[in-house]
């Protein structure tokens, strides 16, 4: 598996960028799977749901499947300080990208998703794992880089890059965990 981290403050166009390069790589014919970093109390299940239910009579983890999907849900009994490692753990094995977004802070090679008019500073002068910018102004960027620097209204160009760069994002989680 090869692993990417799509790093950006909220507003950056994260989302969006991640969305289109999992379409694009999808139509090269590569399996795709994405780890999200969300906040705080985020939660997928419904009130009244059994899988709720389940969970709100105290399981520790809930497994719902059907022969289209599955979805595990567990719930930390103290807060838990899961890394980016943690959860690309979590993912299946048959996958060809996992793609990370959030995580701004952690050690897997990112690009950074930076826009000057969200008002918040660029990341890369000063981490070492980005590895790439993706912006919409390359002509602002605070400081001059070496990395590459991508069109972020571009999706399929930066998964062109990830597929041209591809050895140098190959994820072997003993290494983390």
């Amino acid at each position: 598996m090869k692993a990417i981290g799509f790093a950006g403050y909220s507003g950056s166009g994260k989302t969006q960028l991640v969305e289109g390069v999992v379409a694009a790589l999808r139509l090269r014919g590569l399996r795709v799977s994405v780890a999200k970093h969300a906040h705080h109390a985020f939660d997928i299940d419904h009130a009244g749901k059994d899988s709720w239910r389940h969970r709100q009579a105290g399981a520790f983890e809930v497994v719902v499947a059907s022969e289209k999907r599955l979805a595990l849900m567990r719930e930390f009994e103290q807060p838990a300080r899961l890394t980016v490692h943690h959860l690309l753990a979590e993912l299946w094995s048959g996958v060809d990208w996992a793609l990370v977004e959030g995580f701004k802070g952690s050690d897997l090679h990112k690009i950074e998703v930076w826009r000057p008019d969200a008002g918040h500073p660029a990341r890369y002068p000063d981490d070492d794992f980005v590895v790439a910018i993706a912006t919409d102004a390359p002509d602002r960027l605070p400081q001059a880089t070496l990395r590459p620097v991508l069109d972020l209204n571009d999706p399929d160009a930066v998964a062109q890059w990830l597929v041209d760069n591809g050895d140098r994002f190959d994820y072997v989680a003993e290494k983390y965990l």
